[in-house]
């Protein structure tokens, strides 16, 4: 015998009164599961791209805001410690540069700390002699040098011009000139006192832009994208000495 309407009524009733309203129990489980396994896959991409530098700074402000971070007077500097000294000494600079522009630059990546210094204001046109103001920069350095422990990378970079002809007999392409201005730097760092043990020389040309994104692959289109201009030009003409971070020993 079919139910009639008002027992249908009822049994719909009844059964609405033992459902529990809202999810399921094991929704809660499941979502927790699926934000954590989330923020594991989030955290591999940022370690696998991480900054030392930043990471360090992040790290020295989170122990100063619960008070656990101690100075210590024989300790070494870290690199976040050089950042910090070696954007101080920019400030100054630019203070006291006629244009009020800094003569150097400092930026951090994966690789460490690196101050870049332009061969404009570094080394004679097409040669690798130093001009007399260089060697004051460097000593600015310096200190910062001694009061680490780090490896120092410095690295001769030039634009994308060919050496005029009459140059070429002694530096036959950007490769060598850039070489020879990278070398120049450490036997300076050298005259100063820089143990040459923790010093290395390289050349990179015109193959290493200022500008270049991380991410680009360097191709003759891509030189010659960073390259399209003077100012460009000027960027890319440059020495950098770069604290390495240890993974990149």
């Amino acid at each position: 015998m079919a139910a009639t309407p008002q027992e249908r009524k009822k049994f719909i009733a009844k059964g609405m009164e033992q459902v529990d309203e809202g999810l399921p129990g094991w929704f809660g489980t499941f979502a927790d599961m699926m934000t954590l396994l989330f923020a594991f896959f989030v955290l591999l991409a940022a370690i696998s791209t991480i900054d030392p530098v930043k990471l360090q700074n992040m790290a020295d402000s989170m122990g100063k805001s619960v008070g656990t971070k101690e100075e210590m007077d024989n300790q070494a500097m870290s690199l976040g410690d050089i950042h910090k000294a070696a954007t101080k000494m920019v400030e100054e600079m630019a203070e006291s540069s006629e244009s009020g522009d800094p003569p150097v630059e400092v930026t951090t990546s994966p690789k460490g700390v690196t101050i870049g210094i332009s061969s404009d204001i570094s080394f004679e046109s097409g040669s690798a002699i130093t001009k007399p103001g260089f060697l004051e920069i460097l000593k600015k350095i310096v200190p910062t040098i001694d009061e680490s422990y780090f490896m120092i990378a410095v690295e001769g970079h030039t634009d994308s011009d060919p050496l005029p002809k009459n140059l070429r007999e002694k530096y036959p392409s950007n490769w060598e000139l850039s070489g020879a201005r990278a070398a120049a730097v450490v036997r300076l760092l050298i005259d100063l006192k820089v143990d040459p043990v923790r010093l290395q020389s390289v050349g990179y040309g015109e193959f290493v832009p200022r500008d270049k994104n991380t991410a680009e692959i360097i191709t003759a289109d891509l030189i010659q994208k960073y390259n399209s201009t003077p100012q460009q030009k000027s960027r890319n003409r440059r020495v950098e000495i770069t604290f390495l971070a240890p993974n990149e020993l």
